[in-house]
């Protein structure tokens, strides 16, 4: 493995219930420090891929079949999930679950228990005070009366209070209004940058993740078809056309026209 590469898939097929496959050769690399979005339609195999990842493919009785996932130089597909968290892998789930019953502070608190690298607990939910204010102000309430946008800044939240090596995120936008979108994409960013976190986003909104990733890859149907730097994807016409809904004249589409509009038979 190169040096500055912390995750390398090679070609994995993944199946569920030895039935029902969903990868098909699945190859990419992460780059240590570096924010790689996961970008395609419903169904194409996203969150699959990042399931596969953080070992939690068992849950829902499904496997790699073929290939290998490696880590830090660490083969890890199929292990147990609190095997691979522990070399520093954590997933915040699409829907972004609370602990109801606890007040916010006490679901941060909860990521300590995932966590294998030392130092002060207090440190780090300021650090996450730090990037997330409306947090501090919501301290002592219960989870479960927090909103759709809060939810999601405590799920965050208490992924690093575990200290990843690697952050996956599975549509942090979903359900969030356009400026709730806008601040949480920031901030991801932000932790990036400024903690040096690696992060792998799922994400729909095409637009808002290449604007924060280095690198991307589209996948269709349990496939990468296509990959290439953040920027290089921005101004592809394909993608132009799939998933930011401009058309090669520059007017934005409707969402049915590119909803209908097939594939170029060079992607599949």
């Amino acid at each position: 493995m190169e040096d500055n590469v912390l995750l390398l898939i090679n070609n994995i097929s993944v199946v569920y219930s030895d039935v029902i496959q969903i990868l098909k050769g699945v190859s990419l690399k992460v780059r240590r420090g570096e924010i790689v979005s996961l970008l395609g339609s419903n169904g194409a195999g996203k969150t699959t891929t990042l399931r596969a990842i953080s070992g939690l493919l068992k849950p829902e009785n499904g496997k790699v079949t073929e290939g290998t996932i490696e880590f830090e130089g660490h083969r890890i597909q199929n292990e147990a999930p609190e095997t691979i968290t522990r070399l520093g892998i954590i997933q915040v789930l699409e829907g972004r679950p609370p602990f109801e019953h606890l007040t916010v502070e006490e679901n941060l608190r909860v990521g300590t228990a995932a966590r294998v690298r030392g130092g002060s607990w207090k440190e780090d939910l300021e650090m996450v005070y730090h990037y997330f204010p409306r947090l501090w102000e919501r301290r002592k309430s219960l989870a479960g009366y927090c909103s759709g946008g809060e939810l999601q800044m405590v799920a965050i939240g208490r992924a690093l209070m575990a200290r990843p090596k690697m952050l996956l995120l599975d549509e942090p936008s979903l359900g969030l209004a356009p400026m709730l979108v806008r601040e949480i994409f920031e901030i991801v960013q932000r932790i990036n940058e400024e903690q040096g976190t690696t992060i792998v986003l799922v994400e729909q909104n095409a637009n808002m993740a290449l604007q924060i990733a280095h690198y991307g890859y589209v996948m269709e149907n349990g496939k990468i078809v296509m990959e290439g730097k953040a920027s290089d994807l921005r101004e592809n016409p394909d993608v132009k056309e799939f998933y930011l809904g401009i058309a090669a004249s520059g007017a934005l589409k409707s969402y049915k026209e590119v909803k209908a509009y097939k594939r170029r038979k060079r992607w599949l």
